[in-house]
């Protein structure tokens, strides 16, 4: 499976959003390299094209998608009807390591794939270990038994203290579990980043 090998502290100075530890950021706020604070002056003298660039290229990041599966949605947000744009964050909030991440669960998306990946997420009552797996609204996410005790889910209630549940999702926390109320609209959409400008870029 394709990995993201950039350092996430590298790449969120290179955006300029927050990936990681936010104070690692703060201390230097612009992109890494010799030519740094020299970029960051110069960052509102980008073309169009490159701002189109730059805000897929944070989209991909946010949601940990590489360019072939970020194309994909785009071709499938682009066939449904409505609008392209709010379609296409729409599939990526849908992506079961995004719910497990929103549901408070991980104090990342990358603590939320791992999560999935080594089989602690059940859908409806079966295992999924797919990150990309796209829920639907009735959905009923849970964490697997027998994982309960691990490690990693003991910092959920530290986690789920860091972020807002959003309007879509009911979360019942005696028992570990999730539901899918409803598709995200309107301001549940509105991330760090433009998607009229993406979709712009792929319209060329």
């Amino acid at each position: 499976m394709a990995k993201h090998r950039t350092p996430i502290v590298k790449l969120s100075r290179r955006l300029g959003i927050t990936l990681g530890k936010e104070k690692y950021v703060r201390r230097r706020p612009y992109p890494p390299g010799v030519h740094g604070p020299k970029q960051a002056r110069s960052r509102k003298r980008l073309s169009s094209f490159g701002e189109q660039l730059i805000e897929k290229q944070k989209a991909k990041a946010i949601y940990g998608v590489l360019e072939r599966q970020f194309s994909g949605y785009f071709q499938k947000a682009s066939r449904k009807e409505g609008d392209t744009s709010e379609n296409l964050v729409r599939l990526l909030e849908l992506r079961l390591d995004n719910v497990v991440y929103r549901l408070g669960w991980a104090r990342t998306r990358r603590q939320s794939r791992q999560m999935v990946n080594h089989g602690f997420i059940q859908v409806n009552a079966g295992r999924v270990d797919i990150p990309s797996y796209s829920v639907s609204v009735g959905d009923i996410i849970t964490i697997k038994p027998s994982k309960v005790e691990k490690g990693i889910v003991k910092v959920i209630p530290e986690a789920m203290n860091l972020g807002t549940l959003p309007g879509w999702i009911s979360r019942d926390d005696k028992a570990t579990s999730g539901k899918i109320t409803s598709l995200p609209e309107g301001e549940e959409l509105k991330q760090g980043f433009d998607p009229t400008l993406i979709v712009e870029f792929y319209s060329r």
